[in-house]
């Protein structure tokens, strides 16, 4: 017997989802491809964990239509959709053994208990957990039981596998190791997947395309590297990895590029369909280059706060534009607190922010959002 994906497509159309005055979900429209891992991600309250509960069936929509597989599930309860979800919390159950806890699943609808223990045993093999069948969950760890809770789930064949913050419980080192296999299985398993979480990094290393989401909306949508690279607004320059909001003045537009002006020096960036005058340019804290002194062509600073912190060191620079925050690499010179030092932008991590501000288009728009 060998367990196997029936990998489905998820569609959302127009789906709004309020609890009485409080909108939590406002005209999403999405598609995830079947195979496809795609983490919805944003701050606390911006109605990730809505959408993910109404694919689940958890919630309903108040409006908007919804589809699986092409079939459309938008009034059906979640008994009747074939989707499995990995909770925050694992919900393993502490009176049942783990190969118990994996087969529940199966069991509980009246399946034949030889093939769920057999299907029990394969799901436990797939996450590493060989040779734990008779143990109790109080005998495992935060990361074995984690696993316990994804072969549950994976017993099941769903056409589509769900992920609510499965790895918040876990410390970092764990949580790396997780994501990694949480990543493996899907792709080796051919499954569909959601995935729900706060942690850019987190969503960064796992993700097909990311959703980013703020004030029940869709802010952006796309590869890892895309948002990254490619931010929409300021929000999503600063959720996706820390940014250096800055102000800036793009001098004139030369086809594809466009010669700006920051803290006093030029530089050519990709113009993102940007106009002449005023702009913000999001600059990632690892584009920044610091030498002590002065340089022709840079921009002059003073290091206000130096960290260090193993792998890498931060500073926190004062100068024309601003306070920047820095992460450098060059372990072997640390620059001292207090120090003067010459600003250099990378080529790459330095990009024009088209459009308008996010704050802005919040207030426009009058959302009223779930709380957090």
């Amino acid at each position: 017997m060998t367990l196997k994906g029936k990998a489905a497509s998820v569609e959302f159309r127009n789906v709004t989802k309020a609890f009485g005055p409080v909108v939590a979900v406002r005209d999403l429209t999405f598609t995830i491809e079947a195979g496809e891992l795609i983490t919805f991600l944003g701050p606390s309250g911006c109605g990730k964990t809505t959408t993910l509960r109404m694919i689940a069936g958890l919630e309903l929509a108040t409006s908007g239509q919804i589809f699986i597989g092409g079939d459309e599930v938008t009034r059906l309860p979640a008994t009747d959709r074939d989707v499995a979800m990995v909770f925050q919390s694992y919900a393993l159950f502490p009176h049942m053994t783990v190969a118990e806890n994996v087969a529940y699943g199966l069991t509980v609808g009246g399946g034949p208990k030889a093939e769920a223990r057999a299907r029990a045993r394969e799901g436990l093999h797939l996450v590493g957990l060989d040779g734990f069948e008779e143990r109790m969950p109080s005998e495992l760890s935060g990361g074995q039981q984690q696993r316990v809770a994804v072969a549950r789930a994976l017993v099941l064949e769903p056409q589509v596998l769900l992920f609510d913050e499965p790895l918040s419980n876990l410390d970092a080192k764990l949580r790396r190791r997780m994501r990694e296999e949480i990543r493996d299985l899907q792709r080796s398993l051919g499954l569909t997947a959601v995935y729900v979480t706060h942690d850019q990094s987190e969503a960064l290393a796992v993700s097909d395309r990311i959703v980013v989401m703020r004030n029940a909306a869709i802010a952006q949508v796309g590869s890892p590297q895309d948002l990254y690279e490619r931010p929409v607004d300021g929000f999503v320059a600063d959720f996706i990895g820390d940014a250096n909001l800055v102000e800036a003045e793009v001098v004139r537009v030369e086809g594809e590029e466009a010669v700006v002006r920051i803290g006093g020096i030029e530089t050519r960036r990709p113009g993102r369909s940007v106009a002449p005058g005023p702009a913000k340019v999001a600059i990632r804290p690892e584009a920044l280059k610091l030498s002590e002194g002065r340089e022709p062509g840079s921009i002059e600073g003073t290091v206000t706060r130096a960290v260090y912190l193993g792998s890498h060191l931060e500073y926190v620079v004062e100068c024309v534009l601003g306070e920047l925050f820095v992460i450098d690499h060059a372990m072997e010179s640390p620059i001292p607190q207090g120090a003067t030092v010459a600003i250099r932008l990378a080529r790459r991590g330095v990009n024009l922010v088209p459009g308008r501000d996010s704050e802005a288009q919040a207030a426009t728009q009058g959302i009223q959002t779930e709380p957090a």
